[in-house]
């Protein structure tokens, strides 16, 4: 019997770090890595860069999206990590699967839009934060999650990812 293909989801509101993590800890696993934001339809994009915040109805089909490399992953045996803000439980419940690990990367709000003042040539306005931190729905006990605070060096998140989790390197 094969052991199950873990796939990580980092997840919470813009500007937390999920890409800049979720890329240098698949760098170092050696697992697949996919930008969730860039399976986002251009409709979504342009309505965000257009400083508005994104309802549920414009969210469906980019979690649909996100579902589906998940489930590429798993089907191919192959590791991976995706970024995706999953923020409501509903969300997540799209992504679910026995061997999808929510990562929440989470910290002080303020430190968040300081992030994203400084951030340049992303579409993701300062303005929407407020929005995504009211709607943010921390993971329950129920929901296979791990939290991993804003204060650690992105360095130290990938390692307390590695050592909470146990992950081990997989070559391609």
């Amino acid at each position: 019997m094969t052991a199950p293909v873990p796939v990580l989801v980092f997840m919470g509101p813009a500007g937390t770090g999920k890409s800049t993590v979720a890329g240098m800890l698949a760098g170092r696993l050696g697992w697949d890595f996919q930008e969730g934001d860039d399976l986002h339809p251009a409709e979504n994009v342009a309505k965000m860069a257009s400083g508005h915040a994104l309802n549920d109805d414009d969210r469906w089909p980019w979690l649909d999206r996100v579902a589906a490399w998940i489930d590429g992953r798993i089907a191919a045996g192959r590791p991976g990590i995706i970024t995706c803000s999953a923020l409501k439980r509903s969300y997540r419940d799209v992504l679910r699967r026995d061997d999808v690990t929510f990562v929440l990367l989470m910290g002080d709000p303020k430190l968040v839009l300081e992030r994203l003042l400084r951030r340049q040539g992303h579409y993701m306005p300062p303005s929407l934060l407020t929005s995504q931190f009211e709607t943010l729905e921390i993971p329950d006990a129920d929901e296979q999650a791990i939290r991993v605070d804003l204060d650690l060096t992105p360095a130290e998140q990938v390692q307390e990812v590695i050592d909470l989790l146990q992950l081990t390197h997989t070559p391609s």
